[in-house]
């Protein structure tokens, strides 16, 4: 039997984030400018790099590529800013303790550090309002919690927003979250820069208790050896969440993870960080996510969907399910919609419609990351009516040979696909390398795939496909040429226009 769009369950998802909206406890609505939490406000001493011949004059790119400008030591700074932190988490803690209200920030800058979210709670940031997170790298502002780092359980940073086990809780507003994350602050770590340490070490003794199996509590990354990089919002084992409308800058990891969470609202958020791993939204062993009318201008994937890494994701065994991504715009990020790396407990029932692939820097619209480490059953997933104006590699891409490739004894299934109705914008040129690239194992292909109704402008070479069974073109046009309508296995890795 075809694989087709699934309505009721599609409606089902929706109707569900949406009834978040309608239950939203205004009642008690806390505001941080009052008396009360002003007098909590105290001064704190921030700390903070720069370089000493200051920001980078070039691009990114070319500055990894300058060891003089990275061999040179950054200089350490200070300065006393006004900290709220203090006074927005009790005002976070006086509206749990009333059952339920808003926090609500005014128009203004505050000084904070990690936030623990509680139930019934909303944290509403006003139009002009900014929370700023501190620059400084300790425990004091960011205490040692439970967390997930690249799909792995441990105790490291607190994710700048946080909670666990809370139930209707909310991130809403026109105001902003800035990280405060740059080229000297946290992502030095990333590869080592300027002699900071390098994320590296940490990220592979993290690794190395997951393989051990070591019990996630004593897995600790403490501000003395931790160099895994926090992410913005992570909400633990939460129902019920809505996050809406605020803008989210400068995050030092992720931006927004939701794992092990049922039923979550994102809806018009404004993603705005061009830095390393800054993916946009990863919803992780979560179920019932609805992601729409966002904008993503991200330094990686916009949207990645995940399940937990190797043997984490294995012995929790919860799979990301039920998700509807939609009208969202990205501007800005190497992966459009991304299914994995970490990927280990599966993905199914995937719905993504009328979004738009805009990044200039785009490398695939769709992509699907495992192997033979990672494992995963990947299924029924589909895709439709969307534009795509660039994908440097490849429209749709799946390669179970990513990273370790054959390398493990964990097989992954990737089954049931339908793209339907991707077109290039009139006149644009979607500057492709390939238009599919496919690749399962000859023991784990890669089936029941339907290409449909597309329309692509710009592709250079052809397809690479290998170890597939049953492709399906159904109305596929390249470079204006329709190519025949068929189903074809394919067995060792072939290249040409339709295969």
């Amino acid at each position: 039997m075809d694989f087709t769009w699934n309505q009721a369950l599609y409606e089902d998802i929706v109707n569900r984030a949406e009834s978040l909206e309608k239950k939203r406890d205004m009642k008690h609505i806390l505001d941080i400018g009052s008396e009360k939490y002003e007098a909590l406000v105290t001064v704190a001493e921030e700390e903070f790099l720069t370089h000493p011949d200051g920001p980078y004059p070039g691009t990114r790119d070319e500055m990894k590529h300058d060891e003089n400008y990275l061999r040179k030591k950054l200089i350490q700074n200070y300065r006393k800013v006004p900290y709220s932190g203090h006074a927005i988490q009790a005002a976070i803690d006086d509206a749990a303790a009333m059952g339920g209200g808003i926090v609500r920030i005014p128009e203004g800058t505050y000084y904070t550090g990690a936030l623990v979210l509680k139930s019934g709670v909303e944290l509403n940031l006003s139009d002009g309002a900014t929370l700023r997170f501190m620059r400084n790298k300790s425990n004091t502002y960011y205490p040692v919690r439970f967390s997930r780092w690249e799909g792995v359980e441990c105790m490291n940073f607190s994710p700048f927003i946080y909670a666990d086990g809370a139930e209707d809780i909310a991130v809403t507003g026109t105001g902003t979250l800035d990280g405060a994350a740059d080229e000297f602050n946290w992502m030095p770590w990333k590869f080592g820069y300027f002699g900071e340490k390098d994320q590296q070490i940490q990220r592979e003794r993290l690794f190395a208790f997951n393989a051990e199996r070591t019990d996630p509590v004593q897995r600790i990354f403490d501000d003395t050896v931790s160099t895994l990089r926090p992410p913005f919002i992570q909400f633990y084992r939460c129902r019920n969440v809505l996050i809406r409308d605020v803008r989210i800058a400068n995050s030092p990891f992720w931006e927004v993870n939701p794992v092990l969470c049922d039923n979550v609202l994102i809806r018009g958020i404004h993603v705005e960080t061009n830095l390393y791993n800054n993916d946009g939204v990863d919803p992780e062993c979560s179920r019932n996510v609805l992601i729409e009318d966002c904008y993503f201008q991200t330094g990686d994937d916009c949207i990645a969907i995940k399940s937990g890494r190797n043997q984490d994701g294995r012995r929790i065994g919860v799979p990301t399910e039920n998700v509807v991504i939609r009208r969202n715009h990205f501007s800005n990020g190497h992966g459009g919609i991304t299914i994995g790396s970490e990927i280990s407990g599966g993905v199914h029932h995937v719905f993504a419609d009328e979004n738009s692939f805009d990044s200039p820097n785009l490398d695939y619209p769709i992509r699907f990351k495992t192997n033979a480490k990672r494992g995963g059953s990947l299924d029924n997933i589909y895709v439709r009516n969307s534009v795509v104006n660039k994908s440097r590699v490849a429209i749709v891409h799946a390669d179970f040979f990513y990273e370790e490739g054959r390398n493990g004894s964990h097989l992954p299934d990737l089954h049931n696909i339908v793209i339907d109705g991707f077109l290039t914008r009139a006149g644009g040129c979607i500057d492709a390398k390939y238009p599919f690239y496919l690749k399962g194992f000859a023991d784990a292909p890669i089936r029941n795939v339907t290409f449909r109704n597309m329309y692509l402008d710009g592709v250079h070479g052809h397809a690479v496909l290998a170890n597939i069974r049953n492709l399906r073109y159904d109305n596929v046009n390249i470079n204006g040429v329709r190519q025949p309508d068929r189903s074809v296995d394919v067995g060792e890795e072939k290249s040409g226009p339709a295969l």
